[in-house]
């Protein structure tokens, strides 16, 4: 990322913008439109990346269906910044306030599955997620011709052990690596 952008709460004054790039991808069918009320509405829920003079370079949104429950939503980069790590960023940002809510079950819907693999999310089930589709899914235009991938990550699990726990095997020489949640080891 480059050193004069920066990662930051939305603000009020940014729904259009934040609207305005968005929709630069609804219009290709990539993302949902939203309308700068409907932003505006849940600005609380946004993390932008902010350019040199100002401009927003990307966005995402922490949309909450239940108190443990949240949708990792509405990532969208510039075109122009593609490449130079804000989507990751805008994710971790995101991650940070599901967090600070006290949510660790996050979940995407995405035409991209690749960048979701590729930091960390996992494939799942849409209907791991009934919230989402009760409240969102029932109503989309495009519910009958839907082709987003579900990705899902527990932060608690990430928080808990951060790094592939280790566990001794008892020789000088060997050890197993694996995924013992250190909640769980004795």
């Amino acid at each position: 990322m480059a050193p004069d952008v920066f990662v930051r709460r939305a603000r009020p004054q940014d729904a259009v913008a934040i609207s305005r790039l968005n929709n630069s991808f609804a219009a290709e069918g990539q993302m949902l439109l939203r309308t700068p009320e409907m932003i505006s509405l849940a600005i609380d829920d946004y993390i932008v990346a902010q350019g040199p003079a100002g401009e927003i370079l990307a966005c995402g949104a922490l949309k909450e269906y239940s108190p443990s429950v949240a949708e990792i939503a509405a990532i969208a980069v510039s075109r122009d910044a593609h490449g130079q790590g804000l989507g990751r960023a805008i994710v971790r940002r995101v991650e940070d306030l599901a967090r600070m809510r006290g949510i660790y079950d996050v979940f995407a819907l995405t035409l991209q599955p690749e960048f979701f693999s590729a930091i960390g999310y996992e494939r799942v089930d849409r209907a791991r997620y009934p919230e989402k589709i009760r409240r969102d899914c029932l109503a989309c235009t495009r519910r009958f011709a839907c082709n987003e991938i579900c990705f899902a990550r527990n932060l608690l699990i990430e928080a808990e052990a951060p790094d592939a726990p280790v566990e001794r095997t008892g020789r000088a020489d060997a050890a197993v690596v694996g995924s013992i949640p250190r909640a769980h080891a004795a």
